[in-house]
């Protein structure tokens, strides 16, 4: 079974024509957006652990689910009186004010992987940098159901090496594989790719 990391399931739910181009076609391109979210991510991953206001934390915890065959990185994991709690980390908060459902299946599938490591039931947070505040994220019987069906689609694609089309009505603004990718191209036919593509117009 093609294990799957958390951080890749996340990208998937995001775009997953952007998924194929960096798990299948190993490519990679770098924004603003993407430098954000590093310089954040590389705050807290320090390995370290600390205490304050009777919370110990520890940062870039490794988790998994051998029976799922995932793998995943936790920002910080907070153990206090309450229990275990999962800090997440990301750069801005949404302009809707609502959690982004990749950020939170993302959160769901690390929340599954530390309950069955730690042999408990932890809680589950965004902190979002821009705001400095911390959101409680909550699940139900959907996620699960959801999380193996993806897990399934992306197994298939990587078996395939095929990489997923464009969903229809993506949005492309601040991704960073934009010019990679091209979204708007509309001459390309299903299942094909931008070079291919171009190969073809221009008769080469």
């Amino acid at each position: 079974m093609e294990t799957i990391s958390v951080r890749s399931l996340q990208h998937y739910l995001y775009c997953p024509h952007r998924w194929g181009l960096l798990e299948i076609d190993r490519a990679w391109a770098e924004n603003y957006f993407v430098v954000k979210a590093n310089a954040v991510h590389e705050r807290v991953h320090s390995g370290e652990s600390f205490s304050a206001r009777g919370r110990k934390r520890y940062t870039d915890v490794d988790v998994w689910d051998d029976e799922l065959g995932l793998i995943g990185k936790l920002d910080c994991l907070e153990e206090s009186a309450a229990g275990l709690c999962i800090v997440e980390y990301k750069p801005t908060k949404p302009k809707t004010g609502i959690i982004r459902h990749d950020d939170a299946m993302q959160l769901y599938a690390q929340k599954l992987c530390a309950d069955k490591l730690f042999k408990t039931d932890c809680t589950a947070e965004i902190y979002y940098a821009d705001v400095r505040k911390r959101f409680a994220v909550s699940f139900d019987a959907s996620f699960h159901d959801e999380l193996l069906t993806l897990l399934a689609q992306m197994r298939s694609y990587i078996a395939e090496g095929r990489i997923p089309d464009i969903r229809k009505g993506q949005k492309c603004g601040g991704c960073s594989m934009k010019d990679m990718c091209m979204p708007l191209v509309t001459t390309r036919r299903k299942h094909e790719s931008v070079a291919d593509c171009v190969r073809r117009e221009c008769e080469l």
